[in-house]
């Protein structure tokens, strides 16, 4: 995509965020799902670090996507990972307080990636974000990650279980190794952002 991206900062508040002003697509996952290797293939450059450690990730980092004249015209929010022992109770308590807001209230929100891994069975803190999203009348997309691991058999065996177990019609295999799938994200995001300005 011809897009420039750009940095713009960090969040831990609702007081921090951007001002709204072009469509915003969230992404959401558990911890090591992938996330920031997803955006990187996305938007062509090391945008988001890739941390070995799960759950580095504390802050929703704002990126924005320019076009040749350098408009911004989306931007990506890249919220923290969930659903990982290790970080402590106390951050975890913390996220609440910005992430909710964010998510229920953003006016600009045109757009939930929700990522899956497609290597594993559907996990209920997955099902709980889905079901959560509904409640507030998200619209968001289920994208499966890591698709290049599986064959061909186990891909569609893994996939209907994760539209069985999340109770959900499509789900969208992506690889940020091989690049599958990439292209229908974008097309998906794009539409999205153009209904978002269209409203």
């Amino acid at each position: 995509m011809p897009y420039t991206t750009q940095f713009l900062l960090s969040a831990m508040a609702d007081s921090q965020f951007p001002t709204p002003s072009v469509p915003e697509i969230a992404f959401l996952g558990r911890s090591n799902v992938g996330k920031s290797s997803l955006l990187n293939a996305l938007v062509g450059e090391n945008a988001a670090k890739v941390s070995s450690t799960p759950g580095r990730t504390r802050a929703i980092n704002f990126f924005a996507l320019g076009d040749e004249r350098g408009r911004t015209k989306l931007v990506f929010a890249d919220l923290p990972g969930y659903g990982y022992a290790k970080i402590s109770k106390a951050i975890s308590a913390e996220w609440p307080k910005f992430i909710e807001p964010y998510l229920a209230a953003r006016p600009t929100l045109a757009l939930c990636v929700c990522l899956v891994d497609s290597n594993i069975p559907p996990r209920p803190a997955d099902k709980l974000l889905l079901d959560w999203l509904r409640s507030v009348d998200r619209e968001f997309v289920v994208v499966a990650t890591k698709a290049d691991r599986l064959s061909g058999n186990e891909r569609t065996r893994n996939l209907a279980a994760l539209r069985k177990g999340l109770e959900i019609d499509g789900i969208l295999p992506v690889s940020a190794k091989t690049g599958a799938g990439l292209k229908e994200l974008w097309g998906v995001i794009e539409e999205a952002g153009a209904e978002e300005l269209s409203d």
